[in-house]
């Protein structure tokens, strides 16, 4: 193709610089041809050093239903019962206190998601933020500690459904106990809907997960008004009323080892684990239009909606749970603290209807957390980040969509839900690790940002002002203190025996000081960070050829095709001289 051929072929050139952001382009005045008419959506993704290769299928309420549905929060609070209710008692303090402070977690990613709008999400921000000696480490890290929270996601989610029908089942039917074969094969087979759905196109994906976030929300109406309504404790026992006084309903009964503090902090896990899909419209931010200011706003309306109905139905337990004694012992042998719960309050009809509401929500919410992510495997295979990589980094030529990265994450899953057959301690352990691997890469940017990037950051659209540092550091101060705290057991001195460990320090920092290892004898020689899939043709060093406005300029055709040649050789001399 002549050099005539190949001008007249751009339709659109993006000047890097002239979007006001931090990206692997950023300061080397990059210009990047593009054979087609661009939006704003496409010049940032291209700008961040990525070709647009998703449709922009989600709006703002789509990417707040996938939120929102991996937030998923019947299944959540149901799910977390042994995490928070079994730990500090039924007081709804804990989970306004621990609100708190997530929040502050999520309106910091929130104003990074919106400088960065990305699949690849936290890491890549890390990228921009930390000193350049070390940046590539702390990406590494990142993205490894990100990605064990987006693969323990759906198979604790569907275990947890697995194992809520399974106590239905031995509710309405004395005879059966339900086995850990049977809680895995079951487990499976939910893997594999999830994986079927996941792999279909972005517009199914779309509309799927508003429908389910409409159900979720419907649902949990639902399940509220039925708690309240539907209780009739007091014709299953004598001498109590309805409702619990204040006194009760507020108090905090420490079912731990560790002193009342301590074991508050071990509470918040439940709101943690539950409040942790407020991260999805970050990895969504490629298939979404007008990303910088959708992404940003999802994240927050998931955080504050998600936390105030939260805690409202946290009100609703208080004040109609019986006994937190009972529940623990469970003497119905359901293995489902939630089931157990609802057996005291209301009859079996009921309980058996709201249960059904609560395992339709949950699998909704799995088969969200198994789209985001394969979203994230997609954006780190495309990083290198994995062996074999190039193949989980394919998009799927009919329906759009990385399904090879949708079925790497479906295979890991299983591997990880092996820990069924190791007891209940040893599965309970990929809730903590969601909860911690999550936590650290949502705030590893926020660190970097309020310290070393500090005036180096260029906020996007959606921005905190004033309050991005103090809100900063109130997060990751909140972070460093909860890292610990979510290895601590249960119990401690004598009564702790293997069963009863917690083994958080094992499935998390195991893999982590594996990835650490592997930086330190291999991967610092090639892993360098992000990088982009922008073809070097495509790319022009120096100078633009024509003015730009917002950082995109159509093609002028109406220049005289000698004049377009010269600048066509100026720019290709610019280039020869750089590299």
């Amino acid at each position: 193709m002549s050099q005539d051929e190949e001008l007249k072929a751009v339709k659109s050139h993006v000047h890097v610089d002239d979007l006001n952001i931090t990206s692997i382009f950023s300061n080397q005045n990059v210009t990047i041809n593009v054979d087609h008419e661009v939006d704003s959506d496409e010049a940032m993704i291209l700008a961040l050093g990525y070709k647009q290769e998703f449709k922009r299928e989600f709006s703002l309420w789509s990417v707040f239903s996938v939120s929102f549905s991996v937030l998923g929060l019947l299944p959540s609070i149901a799910s977390c019962f042994d995490y928070s209710q079994l730990v500090i008692g039924i007081s709804p303090i804990s989970w306004i206190v621990a609100m708190v402070f997530i929040c502050s977690v999520a309106f910091s990613m929130a104003e990074v998601s919106s400088a960065f709008p990305t699949s690849a999400g936290t890491p890549y921000a890390v990228s921009q933020l930390t000193p350049p000696k070390y940046s590539a480490l702390f990406t590494w890290l990142t993205c490894f500690s990100n990605w064990l929270c987006q693969i323990t996601a759906a198979p604790s989610v569907n275990y947890s459904v697995a194992s809520m029908i399974l106590a239905l089942k031995s509710m309405n039917s004395k005879d059966y106990t339900p086995t850990n074969g049977h809680i895995y094969a079951l487990t499976l087979g939910l893997q594999i809907s999830h994986m079927i759905i996941s792999s279909l196109p972005t517009k199914w994906n779309a509309r799927i997960n508003t429908m389910s976030t409409i159900t979720n929300m419907i649902f949990l109406i639902i399940v509220f008004v039925v708690i309240l309504a539907g209780n009739n404790r007091q014709d299953h026992y004598e001498g109590i009323s309805k409702f619990n006084s204040n006194s009760i309903a507020w108090s905090l009964e420490n079912q731990t080892a560790w002193p009342t503090g301590i074991a508050m902090l071990q509470s918040f896990l439940g709101a943690i684990w539950a409040m942790s899909g407020y991260d999805s419209p970050f990895h969504l931010s490629e298939e979404c239009s007008n990303a910088s200011v959708a992404v940003p706003r999802a994240i927050v309306m998931t955080a504050t909606c998600g936390g105030i109905i939260g805690w409202l139905f946290m009100i609703a337990i208080s004040y109609t749970i019986v006994s937190i004694d009972q529940v623990a012992a469970d003497p119905q042998g359901l293995g489902q603290p939630f089931v157990t719960y609802l057996c005291q309050i209301m009859d079996t009809k009921l309980v058996n209807f709201a249960t059904s509401l609560s395992i339709i929500s949950g699998f909704f919410m799995g088969c969200s957390c198994m789209l985001a992510a394969s979203r994230v495997t997609f954006a780190y295979s495309r990083d290198g980040l994995f062996p074999l990589s190039k193949y989980w980094k394919r998009v799927n030529k009919t329906t759009r969509t990385p399904v090879n990265a949708v079925l790497f994450n479906f295979f890991l899953g299983q591997l990880l839900l092996l820990l069924i057959f190791a007891g209940s301690t040893a599965i309970g352990a990929i809730f903590s690790v969601g909860a911690i691997s999550g936590f650290v890469s949502f705030t590893m940017p926020t660190l970097f940002k309020i310290t070393y990037a500090h005036n180096k950051f260029k906020p996007g659209p959606w921005s905190l002002g004033i309050l991005s540092r103090p809100i900063g550091f109130v997060s990751v101060a909140f972070v460093l203190v909860m890292i610990p705290i979510l290895c601590f057991p249960y119990v401690s001195g004598k009564d702790l025996t293997n069963d009863e460990m917690n083994w958080t320090v094992v499935v998390y920092f195991g893999p982590m000081l594996l990835a650490f290892i592997s930086f330190i004898i291999d991967a610092h020689k090639w892993y360098k960070g992000p990088k982009t899939n922008i073809e070097e043709d495509e790319l022009m060093y120096g100078p633009g050829p024509v003015e730009v406005y917002d950082g995109v300029e159509e093609k002028n055709n109406s220049k005289s095709d000698a004049s377009e040649t010269n600048v066509k050789e100026e720019n290709q001399n610019s280039l020869n001289n750089e590299q």
